[in-house]
């Protein structure tokens, strides 16, 4: 290649891969703040069932991505890469945008899930129309025999997007206190999406037209119903039924489990702080990116297939040894069995409850007040290797009647809540329970032991009972961890993350010039959109919603080793998407259509 063609790909390099990686970035900042969105715009009540509430939404906007790839890649094929994939740039830059401004759960109740759902899923239809139109836009560009190497920058853009949504969501919470973060701040990394299309939408505005498809329309031999002629045609729908089952539906499980499903691992499973899991994963995908390069390039040396079915077999026989690896490095009783013991059990010693009072109309009849006390025992645990875990148990009392406050207490910022019950000998007994408010970082926890004593005792004789008991009350525990891991462990974490991206690497860096080259120019956009983003959407989408429900269940059947059983659906589907493409994938494919 000569000087001015060399600097004539990286400036089509360049425009394309700013744009999807900005789209990837607004797709994923949904799923690197899965954790917090689900105490937003879900119910409060279930925090497992909000979480993978907001993981089925989160897939819903991958299952649509079929659906957009159909539509954006006839438009593709019928008008041109440059004009559709701008189009998918606003839509999904507006999505996002979106997302950040909608109230909370509390304030709108449904709408806000439904809100959030409408706009995912247009994020997923945006998704599906640009990946293939950037991936082909590149491709054909590129010279012969060097596909491999030059869609493999495309690639980065996935796991960049992912780095950088860490990235801002990190720096968000270093520049806000962690109450403002909780409050407004996590809307902050949907918001600066906005500024990031703008500039894209810039870019790709000079951009020319693929000389490929120009050349095709001038000589009137582009499709005029592509899709008729992607799966109508016998020929054509064996092959993408191929690059489905043979190639994007392992490459889709292998990305999400080596990148996603790690995070969600890290965070819900292990409880690691939020802040170390998403420096931890920063590194281990800085670490990795590199290698989409390194594979692309030698995809386009000794083969496409080699490469991605050496990744998918690495995935499957080491998934299982690594994640329990991961586990057993901030298990409490694993970490026992190697001689660290606890040092500090301020469970028994330091802790302090503190209590928060909520009361709500009933939503059946709103002239009934319902009261929940929220009763939280923050504690600590610190481990002789350094490790520190955060215990927050949050006792739920639940009140069939709006309880009393005293006014005398507002000058000292306390809540003195008033009660009344019945005493051994029968007598009413009236009762004062006083809770210190917005507890400052130096303060001390007010001792309020009586408030679950008098609460229990008083009120259920000491017996945690159902709602419908006769006084009204219960008490339902939710023991929250956090852990603070030591740097041995996070540099472990990083190392078995990275691997885990290196496979990501294999499986991903060659699939965008193997599924360019197994389809003819005039169907390419929408013949390769398909099975990638069934593969990716579908299958890959899908594996967080599903792999957290096989931990939980497994979790509540009592398995001692329930964190492993989400892996196997992403083993089972890599395994058979390995047997396929080994059979069925021609080692000469990446030559059909170069």
């Amino acid at each position: 290649m000569s000087n001015q063609e060399t600097k004539s790909i990286w400036k089509v390099i360049s425009a394309s891969s700013m744009g999807t990686m900005i789209e990837w970035y607004d797709f994923y900042i949904f799923g690197s703040l899965a954790v917090v969105i689900s105490t937003k715009f879900f119910p409060a009540d279930n925090p497992t069932a909000a979480f993978l509430s907001t993981l089925a939404t989160f897939a819903a906007g991958f299952v649509v991505r079929p659906f957009g790839a159909l539509f954006f890649g006839r438009l593709g094929d019928l008008i041109g890469r440059k004009y559709t994939f701008m189009v998918t740039l606003l839509l999904m830059g507006g999505a996002t945008f979106m997302i950040g401004c909608i109230p909370s759960y509390e304030t709108i109740g449904f709408m806000a899930p439904l809100l959030v759902l409408i706009l995912r899923l247009l994020q997923g239809l945006a998704l599906g129309g640009e990946y293939g139109g950037a991936a082909t836009y590149v491709a054909e560009h590129a010279p012969k025999g060097q596909k491999g190497y030059w869609t493999s920058w495309i690639q980065t853009t996935a796991t960049v997007g992912l780095f950088i949504s860490l990235m801002v969501i990190l720096a968000t919470k270093n520049i806000l206190s962690k109450e403002a973060f909780d409050e407004w701040g996590w809307r902050v990394p949907f918001w600066v999406s906005i500024l990031m299309v703008l500039v894209s939408y810039l870019i790709r505005k000079n951009m020319h037209e693929s000389p490929v498809f120009a050349k095709a329309k001038a000589e009137g031999t582009t499709s005029t119903n592509p899709l008729k002629e992607s799966f109508g045609n016998k020929y054509n729908l064996k092959f993408v039924l191929l690059a489905l089952f043979g190639a994007t539906m392992g490459q889709g499980v292998v990305w999400y489990t080596g990148q996603f499903y790690a995070m969600n691992f890290l965070k819900t499973v292990q409880s690691i702080d939020s802040s170390q899991v998403d420096t931890l994963l920063g590194i281990a995908l800085l670490l990795g990116t590199p290698f989409f390069i390194v594979f692309g390039w030698l995809s386009d040396k000794i083969g496409r297939k080699t490469i991605m079915m050496g990744g998918m077999l690495l995935a499957i026989l080491l998934y299982r040894p690594i994640y329990r690896q991961m586990y057993q490095s901030t298990d409490s009783k694993a970490m026992k069995e190697k001689g660290i013991t606890m040092v500090v059990d301020s469970c028994k010693a330091l802790g302090g409850p503190i209590a928060t009072i909520k009361t709500e109309a009933d939503k059946k009849d709103p002239s009934i007040k319902k009261t929940r006390v929220f009763v939280d025992f923050k504690t600590d645990s610190v481990y002789s290797n350094g490790a520190v875990f955060h215990y927050t148990k949050t006792d739920t009392l639940y009140l069939a009647k709006e309880l009393e406050f005293d006014a005398k207490a507002s000058g000292k910022n306390e809540t003195w809540i008033k009660f009344d019950s019945k005493g051994k000998d029968g007598a009413v007994v009236h009762n004062t329970v006083k809770v210190k408010n917005d507890l400052k970082e130096d303060e001390k926890a007010a001792k309020v032991d009586t408030l679950q004593t008098l609460a229990l005792n008083q009120f259920t004789g000491g017996e945690a009972k159902h709602k419908s008991h006769i006084n009204g009350i219960s008490e339902k525990a939710n023991v929250a961890v956090v852990k603070n891991i030591t740097n041995d462990v996070r540099w472990f974490l990083i190392f078995l993350i990275f691997v885990q991206v290196l496979f990501v690497t294999m499986v991903y860096g060659p699939i965008a010039a193997f599924l360019v080259e197994m389809f003819p120019v005039k169907i390419r956009y929408t013949s390769m959109s398909l099975p990638y983003h069934v593969g990716n959407g579908i299958f890959g989408g899908l594996l967080p919603a599903i792999s957290t429900y096989f931990v939980t269940a497994a979790k509540n059947n009592g398995d001692p080793e329930f964190y492993l059983e989400g892996l196997w659906y992403p083993i089972v589907i890599a395994a058979v998407c390995f047997v396929i493409g080994m059979i069925y994938i021609d080692r000469k494919i990446n030559t059909l259509h170069d």
